[in-house]
């Protein structure tokens, strides 16, 4: 019995009444086909002759339900066949006899095995495979943002006890006060993909200091754990949540997830836990870490700077006053403190005296004063912005947008700010401003 296998044409594409499923089996009839056409070449008698019965192709299959994403052993059953070609009904194939695939997507895939023999080729029945969505897990829903763009970016809580380090029975062995900005501004980045992206920001916190970035992508895999608290477990060499010198094997239990709070523990190679709390990640936050230094930070009108204040317009911050040259701001502006605590209240002390506008642009009585102030994102250029809300108070400049008082930092480092006071909205006056810590 021979069975004569016709190879199939190599034609820049297929014509167009053939359906786009259907592609993926041709192709794979092509590959099958090959090893076959081969084989016929082979001389008379020879043990490679197709000769035998055809392929009777047939699967079983059996799902990890266990974990996130969902992985699926797919088993040949057929008989008569030593080459079988797998469509996973996703877009992809795979070949052996007992293979896994990982299906990222929920949803239903028609699956279908090609067994080739020495008979020929046999095609199995479709069989369907439904993959569960991990988004109807409330924990997975909140960490990846289900209900939103997919993909929630987390940092640490900036406050006390953002990390806890616990016994192997709970008791609490030493936790956090102030984190430092390098670590502030880490940014774990998990989506419904199950990909986690962490972003160091420049450097990475690690074994007690700032040092190199250790900014690395990845994937997860998510175990809702039904008999205790539903855990991650991350994939790919360096990957790590929070700290990079704890949590053996990457595996964190999830005991709590919300839209506003993730809080998480993993067990650490000497035994002990580390708990760490995060929070939705804000990228005003080490904006404002640099104001206030973390807890309170004094800045002054920096008088060793060309031009500390400027007055224009958005466009021309120049237009209407280019600045004073350095050293040159008079005495009683220049002493004056000016002081952000993270509890958003700002002090200002005058010593002395006010260099006052509305004195003439001289000296005069001391306007010290605090006030709350509303930090948030820049409304126009800058990196963030705080608005003082008590009335007549001010930055450097007593006239500078006194209905406003709106502040946007255009820069800022841990020794040096650039402010623009006034949102700049319909051509108004803005000041620039040059401080330095104190």
């Amino acid at each position: 019995m021979f069975h004569h296998l016709t190879p199939l044409s190599h034609h820049s594409s297929f014509p167009p009444d053939i359906p786009m499923k259907n592609i993926v089996r041709i192709a794979a009839l092509g590959l099958l086909a090959a090893p076959l056409l081969l084989a016929s070449c082979q001389k008379e008698g020879d043990d490679y002759t197709l000769e035998g019965g055809v392929p009777q192709s047939s699967f079983t299959f059996q799902a990890n339900t266990v974990e996130f994403p969902t992985v699926v052993t797919f088993t040949s059953t057929s008989t008569d066949g030593f080459i079988n070609q797998w469509n996973f009904g996703d877009n992809s194939l795979g070949t052996g006899t007992t293979v896994t695939h990982t299906y990222a997507q929920p949803g239903s895939y028609q699956v279908e095995l090609i067994t080739a023999g020495r008979g020929g080729t046999g095609i199995s029945s479709k069989q369907t495979i439904v993959i569960p969505d991990a988004c109807g897990n409330a924990a997975f829903s909140k960490l990846v943002d289900c209900a939103g763009s997919g993909t929630r970016v987390w940092a640490f809580s900036n406050a006390p006890g953002a990390i806890v380090r616990e016994s192997a029975t709970g008791a609490v062995l030493s936790t956090s006060t102030t984190l430092p900005a390098c670590q502030l501004d880490d940014q774990f980045a998990f989506t419904k993909s199950y990909s986690l992206n962490y972003e160091s920001a420049g450097q990475t916190y690690k074994n007690g200091s700032c040092g190199t970035s250790l900014t690395n992508s990845g994937g997860f895999v998510f175990r809702p754990n039904s008999s205790g608290n539903p855990q991650i477990v991350l994939k790919g060499k360096g990957a790590f949540i929070g700290t990079p010198d704890s949590v053996v094997n990457k595996t964190y239990d999830i005991l709590e997830a919300t839209d506003t709070r993730l809080k998480l523990r993993g067990t650490n190679p000497d035994g002990t836990r580390t708990v760490l709390t995060l929070a939705p990640y804000d990228a005003t936050a080490p904006i404002k870490l640099l104001l206030t230094g973390g807890s309170s930070r004094t800045w002054k009108l920096d008088n060793a700077a060309d031009a500390p204040i400027t007055v224009g317009t958005e466009a021309n911050p120049l237009a209407y006053f280019a600045g004073a040259a350095a050293g040159t701001l008079p005495a009683c502006q220049t002493d004056d403190d000016y002081t952000f605590t993270t509890a958003n209240v700002f002090t200002y002390d005058a010593k002395a005296e006010t260099f006052s506008a509305a004195a003439g642009y001289t000296c005069s009585a001391p306007l010290s004063g605090t006030s709350p102030y509303v930090f948030g994102p820049a409304s126009g250029t800058g990196l963030a912005q705080f608005t003082l809300t008590r009335a007549g108070a001010f930055i450097a400049a007593t006239d500078a947008s006194p209905t406003e008082r709106v502040y946007r930092i255009l820069s800022i480092d841990n020794q040096k700010m650039v402010l623009r006071a006034g949102s700049g909205q319909n051509g108004g006056t803005v000041f620039t401003i040059k401080m330095v810590v104190k």
